[in-house]
């Protein structure tokens, strides 16, 4: 490396960026926005599942294949997927280490990114249940990743004081340059930390996405629906949004064959969801800008489906380390997002959300290309309905507490209609679950919910009661 100006000054400058790290990676990132084609590409990598390089072996392949399959196969299957796909953001959404078969999980992580990285394409990432599970913690890992060239990952927020999980934040994708919407956001990005396991012990499985997180995603989304609809060139309704994450959300569950494209083969469960519904597709509903969901984690699904307005995807298994179906070709989900051409020449909002699949066979064949939105279609709801979309009446069955940090409030496709209930020390969540639709909704044993749930309903205290979204509303 040349030295400018002496050997000490190059000292100073690393030094000083030692000490000013965020500035100095923020200064080199530049911001995302649509080409001059009118369109903006991402190319989504889920559960690599990387370990040690050529010395970690092949999995669900067939036997002719094992000598010479190993994690290089992973990295030789993303550099043809970057090289044909040229995407202008690549997303990585979880497991992207398998860390228990990795003897260093820093180095894994930097094998494991390298591709996006010598790209010089902005990437980012969050994580799986499975990136954690070595000397690093989950922290460990995400603050590893985000000191890593070309990322625009972060570790949280810097305005959420309070947040559960690493690994939550949004990126905003603005127009085109010298056009109109240049200086708008006309694409938002939300990235959360699924968690990885339950740490309740009366409730198994996978984590879930918390209220916290979710009081996150609210608010930004406000925001950014604030500023996309604010002079100038006011828009009349949110920008659209898209949201990636490990862990499934327990809606996916509710689609079949006849209502998505491409397969579900996961063995016996179909979709590996937390066992608690903690209504963040209600939220995501409420808020109305997200118009499709990415996830990874069900390696032997990759099928999206329209629920209520919201696209539910999966990607598909990616990596050769990862469990798969030998013959059935790891594969990866690209997503371009399109925007409108206006009579005069120019390019308006976003038009249409357009999604294709890639095998990892001798052509990257695209399968089960489709059209996820577009604007002649929107504000059509299709597909069927969801535990959260039931509305309580009279034949309602079970109602349960779902109590978890103390910080909570209720959630619901209706969501105005019902109150929070607001007390000196805490703020209640009401979950309202069907029979059908029940789990294991309470972080408290079934007793004490049902107790607390009698209490709420029958006290004589005092209540302020107000809708969500008001000025009212507490946020953590």
């Amino acid at each position: 490396m040349k030295v400018v100006g002496g050997s000490n000054f190059f000292v100073e400058v690393v030094l000083l960026c030692l000490i000013l790290f965020p500035i100095c990676s923020l200064a080199e990132k530049k911001p995302l926005r649509f080409g001059k084609g009118g369109s903006f590409k991402i190319l989504q990598v889920a559960d690599m599942h990387y370990a040690d390089g050529k010395t970690t072996p092949c999995r669900n392949v067939f036997p002719e294949q094992m000598a010479t399959c190993s994690d290089l196969n992973t990295s030789a299957f993303l550099e043809r997927m970057i090289h044909a796909e040229k995407p202008d953001l690549i997303v990585f959404t979880g497991d992207n280490i398998y860390a228990s078969d990795s003897t260093d999980a820093a180095k894994s992580l930097d094998a494991a990114f390298a591709p996006a990285i010598s790209s010089n394409i902005p990437w980012a990432a969050v994580l799986g249940n499975h990136d954690q599970e070595s000397a690093l913690s989950r922290e460990g890992v995400m603050k590893h990743i985000v000191k890593l060239n070309n990322t625009l990952s972060l570790v949280n927020p810097v305005e959420a004081h309070v947040i559960d999980g690493f690994g939550n934040y949004n990126l905003e994708v603005g127009g085109i340059e010298g056009s109109s919407f240049e200086n708008k956001s006309v694409l938002n990005l939300y990235f959360l930390d699924s968690g990885d396991y339950s740490t309740v012990p009366s409730i198994p499985g996978y984590g879930w996405i918390k209220p916290s997180q979710q009081f996150w995603f609210e608010r930004t989304s406000k925001r950014l629906q604030r500023a996309y609809t604010a002079k100038p060139e006011a828009q009349k309704g949110p920008a659209p949004g898209l949201a990636y994450f490990h862990i499934p959300l327990p809606e996916l569950k509710s689609l079949d064959k006849t209502n998505f494209t491409g397969v579900k083969q996961e063995d016996g469960i179909g979709i590996s969801s937390a066992s608690v519904n903690s209504g963040f597709f209600t939220t995501m509903v409420s808020a109305g800008d997200v118009k499709a969901v990415f996830n990874g984690h069900d390696h032997l699904n990759d099928f999206c489906g329209n629920l209520t307005g919201i696209q539910l995807c999966y990607a598909g298994g990616f990596g050769y380390h990862a469990y798969g179906l030998a013959g059935w070709a790891r594969r990866a989900r690209v997503v371009e997002v399109n925007l409108e051409k206006m009579e005069k020449g120019g390019w308006g909002a976003v038009n249409s959300i357009k999604t294709w699949k890639r095998l990892d066979d001798q052509h990257l064949t695209a399968i089960d290309s489709q059209v996820l939105w577009s604007k002649s279609s929107a504000g059509k709801k299709i597909g069927a309905v969801g535990c959260n979309d039931l509305i309580p009446d009279s034949n309602f069955k079970t109602m349960f507490v779902y109590l978890e940090s103390s910080l909570l409030g209720i959630n619901s496709v209706l969501a105005d209609l019902f109150p929070l209930f607001s007390y000196p020390k805490f703020i209640l969540r009401l979950h309202l679950v069907s029979f059908e639709c029940m789990t294991l909704p309470s972080i408290l044993s079934y007793e004490r919910s049902l107790l607390m749930l009698k209490l709420v309903l029958t006290s004589n205290t005092k209540h302020e009661w107000y809708p969500i979204g008001s000025n009212k509303s507490v946020a953590p």
